[in-house]
């Protein structure tokens, strides 16, 4: 199971993190494509401590063509959400509530900024985020600025290594829209990304 803190917190990488689920085959991924109906949209993801501010991980939404998560070293996993070099498919709603439960709790809240894109941006993040994985512990916030920057109309964002700095220049964007979510369940990480799967399962 790869650590969230190890993944992304610089301080915490000598760690180490291991890969939680093999790549899934592309007839797996077929049979859960999923598309948000409305607009493209990006939607940058930071897990913050609530003790110190801190960054602990960055991952990115894009609805394009279908909806995945770019997860640049994450931590979750669901039996149902498969995965392939970094990047979770699937993600309909039931899975994005999942997702972001499984990463707030006592010890983190998640933010969430999202922006309206043209399909066109949208797609090219998605071809991106397709190819730039698998990412090396540590580097999520790096991984999803290189992404950013390669797409039309990011190129104004600068390459980081911490999750707060990357959000931080994500809000300076024209038409971002913020939300931070809270949960005072147990900090254990690896509790939160069982329950989640166990309901995400049963749905």
């Amino acid at each position: 199971m790869r650590v969230l803190l190890c993944s992304c917190a610089v301080a915490l990488a000598v760690a180490g993190c291991t890969k939680s689920q093999p790549n899934a085959s592309d007839a797996t991924l077929a049979a859960v494509a999923y598309r948000e109906p409305g607009p493209a949209t990006l939607t940058l993801y930071t897990m913050v401590n609530n003790r110190t501010g801190a960054g602990g991980h960055t991952s990115l939404l894009i609805n394009a063509s279908e909806r995945v998560m770019f997860d640049p070293a994450g931590s979750f996993y669901a039996p149902s959400v498969p995965e392939k070099d970094d990047v979770l498919y699937g993600i309909t709603p039931a899975v994005e509530k999942g997702y972001r439960g499984a990463h707030a709790r006592s010890t983190f809240h998640v933010v969430r900024q999202e922006i309206e894109v043209t399909p066109e941006q949208a797609e090219i993040a998605y071809q991106l985020a397709k190819q730039a994985g698998p990412v090396p512990g540590a580097f999520c916030a790096s991984a999803t600025a290189g992404l950013l920057q390669q797409v039309p109309g990011f190129e104004s964002l600068k390459s980081t290594m911490y999750p707060t700095k990357l959000q931080a220049q994500f809000e300076t964007l024209a038409g971002v829209s913020t939300d931070k979510y809270y949960e005072d369940d147990s900090p254990d990480l690896d509790a939160a990304l069982a329950a989640q799967a166990q309901g995400l399962t049963l749905e």
